[in-house]
């Protein structure tokens, strides 16, 4: 019989897309307040992956992650999902008449040694029920110095075109988690 084992903590980080940079800035902000320092933010890029937020977010959006320097419990990505739905709906609230119903996407996970956990509100095959509305994939693996998609990694993260700032979250943790280990090695 296997011991249970409390995981290592892990780093949060928050993918922010919306067609207004300013309000990535603004829910950067309030991040910040939420969650503590962000140590690492990512570049803004322009994100055409997909139609798929078009009706609710209008087109020519915007993707940009941060990472908090706390470090988290895996256990609390569900909660924290639910906090940045509420935050998508003040957002939401305080929109401009006429302007697109959701104007910033906020998309919370965590970064382990060895993978990204994205947390949902949908349930698919490969998701797993966190309870109170909340499920988490493994979005990808660290595995022989570098990050790898599975099946149904979203086209976006499987495009390599957020591994800089992964790598560099990992990094960071890495260094949070064993202070005194030299770098260097998967």
């Amino acid at each position: 019989m296997g011991a249970t084992a409390t995981p290592l903590p892990a780093k949060l980080i928050v993918g922010m897309l919306s067609a207004r940079p300013e309000l990535l800035a603004t829910a950067a902000e309030r991040l910040r307040r939420e969650y503590g320092p962000l140590d690492i933010t990512g570049e803004l890029m322009n994100w055409e992956f997909t139609h798929y937020y078009d009706e609710q977010m209008g087109t020519g959006l915007y993707r940009q992650f941060v990472a908090a320097e706390p470090l988290i419990s895996p256990e609390a990505i569900g909660p924290i999902k639910q906090a940045t739905n509420q935050m998508e709906a003040e957002f939401a609230a305080a929109a401009a008449p006429g302007g697109p119903p959701r104007p910033v996407n906020l998309d919370p996970g965590y970064v382990t040694e060895s993978k990204l956990v994205l947390a949902s509100t949908k349930d698919y095959a490969h998701r797993i029920y966190l309870g109170g509305g909340v499920f988490a994939e493994v979005t990808l693996t660290h595995a022989r110095g570098r990050w790898m998609a599975h099946e149904h990694t979203f086209p976006d993260y499987a495009s390599g075109a957020y591994d800089a700032f992964l790598t560099q979250v990992r990094d960071k943790l890495r260094r949070q988690l064993h202070p005194r280990r030299k770098e260097g090695g998967g």
